[in-house]
């Protein structure tokens, strides 16, 4: 049959695959996380709020009674549960852990951000740094030898 198609041919060609671009322009995961700037291990960390506060305490309690319970989602969804049943006055406690812990993370983060604003030290150099300068003194120590 001259200008007609195999079979073999209709077979590959209901077999290939046509890969969709993805929203964003492509480039997948890698590409989001190289446009993120690199989180600072000495930023402080946000304070917990006045619900996960109370899930601190309740998990505990909830252990205790439930020993042989593993779920974390068991203990999640009755800790959401007794949250919207406590009154204001029961929850009072809770919220004023919360802004306790606020304030600390506040004077944290003015004082992270003044010392941010002053730059960094000249006398601390990071140990990447310090290891590139030792690296380039021992090339330069073997190629005299």
């Amino acid at each position: 049959m001259k200008g007609g198609r195999s079979k073999s041919d209709t077979k590959s060609a209901k077999l290939s695959v046509t890969k969709k671009p993805t929203k964003g322009g492509g480039g997948g995961a890698a590409a989001r996380k190289s446009g993120k700037a690199a989180k600072d291990p000495n930023k402080p960390k946000r304070p917990a709020s006045a619900f996960f506060v109370f899930m601190e305490e309740f998990r505990e309690q909830y252990k205790r009674e439930h020993p042989k319970n593993k779920s974390v989602a068991a203990v999640g969804k009755a800790g959401g549960d007794k949250w919207k049943s406590l009154s204001e006055a029961e929850k009072a406690p809770f919220v004023a852990k919360a802004d306790k812990r606020k304030v600390e993370y506040e004077k944290k983060m003015k004082a992270y951000n003044k010392e941010q604003a002053e730059g960094p030290k000249e006398e601390e150099e990071s140990e990447k740094s310090m290891s590139e300068v030792n690296d380039d003194d021992e090339d330069d120590e073997e190629g005299r030898r």
